[in-house]
């Protein structure tokens, strides 16, 4: 049976189970069992450890900085922020940007340590959510994140390909550009990230904790030879120039279009939510099991994500000036043969295709990890949502593979989908391009969803569960100031980069993203309320 040692405080305790308990129950070994802070969650919750708890604070700082990759991706984005806002533009827009999904994030931190699990938006809408839409609430939600983290692993793992793709152009100007041979890269980044998420999952805390050390340094790797060597541009230039290379109205419009770049890399600090908590409800007569992945979780996940964006945006930010000062003529590095800016930027910055390349590959490197941890969360909140029985074939996306403690089938459906999804390049790169918008409107349409629903709950008075992570009196305006703030982000998602649309040039994720939502609802009305089991059905805050 458990045993607990008293002499220590709850946050610093480890539960143990004598072996023949454990192994009865199908629980992980002892050492992976968490604290009694964490079992108490867990029966609030409604459910019992199944899945080791082997991340740390370190490690899952590691895992969101290098999941998000902030600096890496306003450099493979650069070209879009350029030519809607130019410098100014991306540097007053990072700041605005920084400081609202400040207040996104805090708004998260805080409903993750009132039910840390591994659901995430859909488990704190279905908790939050006034009683007569609490299900169907839930269930949007749970499609909404699943969507948005599927098309995520195709959007880093596709930078990471054309970049290798850019690298190519870039030493052999002969070279016959194909899109296949993009996709075939994405494939293999892709198969690569599923191997590392099965056969060497144990080992997934300690690599976050390596490749946040090349993560900063990396940085440092690319900036000091832009600033030794780099003409420097001037600096009322650099902060007072706006472009409006897609044709509106005015460059305030162009900015808030444009800022597709800066909310790209900021977007998806929730990721180490969906590696806290992941339950199995087997059935309703059975034994409800969870999978936690966090250790102290209501306590070290909300410090390790908002230490996340905090040194991301720093590093982001660095990078971002570095980069404004140093590209040289804006025109001339958006017109590179090798699709990205930054490649053009660092042979014009260095004149050696060694170094460029060198300089380059770090960015293919944290790219191609951060896919691993994209396939991690993707599949975790796949997991999540099927054992409520939300997805079709729930049984199966919710299947444990016993001795692996990992959901196998949701990394493999995660592959599967990501070939689907990277196929669509073959025919057509605007296709492939409202794929990865689609991350972006999914991913903010269920922020919106899940701080809502806290925050109408604030505004009716009605008392929250006990969290060991509060903004206190500030809650409410945090939650206001974080609504105020996604909601037009929400809406210029949609925008296309120019004003001049054609069918190669618009941005069809608005009917991509209509068109999942409606499935979904409609799936929900046939047969998913039906079989849906609302996250709210087995919390248990009163301990009975």
């Amino acid at each position: 049976m458990a045993v607990f040692d008293k002499s220590r405080p709850d946050s610093q305790q480890t539960m143990t189970f004598d072996d023949e308990e454990y192994a009865r129950k199908g629980l992980v070994e002892p050492r992976y069992m968490g604290t009694i802070a964490d079992q108490r969650d867990m029966n609030a919750l409604g459910r019992v450890q199944v899945l080791r708890r082997n991340f740390r604070f370190i490690s899952i700082v590691g895992f969101g900085c290098t999941l998000i990759c902030t600096w890496e991706v306003i450099l493979t984005l650069l070209s879009a922020g350029l030519t809607d806002g130019g410098t100014a533009g991306l540097i007053w827009g990072f700041i605005g940007v920084t400081l609202g999904f400040s207040l996104v994030y805090a708004s998260i931190a805080e409903m993750a340590s009132m039910a840390p699990t591994a659901g995430g938006q859909y488990h704190w809408v279905s908790e939050f959510a006034p009683r007569r839409g609490q299900k169907f609430l839930s269930y949007i939600t749970g499609w909404l994140s699943a969507m948005g983290w599927q098309c995520a692993i195709v959007s880093i793992a596709y930078l990471a390909g054309t970049i290798i793709q850019g690298l190519v152009v870039l030493n052999q100007p002969d070279y016959d550009f194909q899109r296949w041979h993009g996709t075939m890269l994405v494939i293999a980044i892709s198969t690569f990230s599923i191997i590392f998420n099965t056969f060497l999952a144990k080992n997934l805390p300690f690599v976050e904790g390596l490749i946040l050390i090349i993560h900063i340094v990396g940085l440092f790797a690319i900036i000091i030879p832009l600033w030794v060597l780099a003409p420097r541009n001037n600096a009322h230039a650099v902060f007072t120039t706006f472009n409006n290379g897609g044709g509106w109205n005015n460059s305030g419009t162009a900015t808030l279009v444009g800022l597709s770049t800066t909310i790209t890399s900021m977007l998806g600090y929730d990721c180490s939510v969906h590696m806290c908590k992941t339950h199995w409800l087997v059935s309703r007569k059975l034994l409800t099991e969870i999978a936690e992945e966090i250790k102290d979780a209501s306590e070290t996940l909300p410090k390790a994500m908002m230490s996340s964006v905090a040194v991301n945006g720093i590093l982001g930010f660095i990078m971002l000036i570095t980069l404004c000062f140093t590209l040289g003529e804006v025109d001339k590095v958006l017109e590179t043969p090798t699709g990205f800016p930054f490649i053009e930027i660092f042979y014009n910055t260095t004149g050696s295709f060694a170094a460029t390349n060198a300089m380059t590959a770090v960015l293919v490197v944290t790219l191609t990890a951060s896919t691993i941890t994209e396939v991690a969360t993707a599949s975790r909140q796949l997991w999540s949502f099927a054992r409520d029985e939300g997805l079709p074939f729930s049984s199966f996306f919710a299947y444990v593979t016993p001795g692996w403690n990992i959901p196998l089938n949701s990394v493999m459906v995660s592959l599967v989908v990501t070939i689907l999804l990277s196929l669509i390049n073959i025919g057509s790169e605007v296709a492939l391009n409202a794929v990865i918008s689609l991350t972006i409107t999914s991913l903010l349409s269920a922020y919106i969803l899940s701080i809502g629903c806290v925050f109408l709950k604030r505004l009716r008075g009605e008392a929250l569960p006990h969290h060991r992570w509060s903004l206190g009196k500030f809650g409410g305006a945090v939650n206001f100031g974080a609504l105020a703030f996604l909601c037009p982000m929400f809406l210029f998602a949609f925008f296309p980069l120019s004003t001049n649309v054609t069918v190669e040039t618009m941005n069809w994720s608005v009917a991509m993203y209509v068109g999942v939502v409606g499935s979904a609802s409609l799936y929900y009305w046939a047969r998913g309320r039906h079989h849906f089991i609302p996250p709210v059905a087995l919390v248990n805050r009163d301990g009975k």
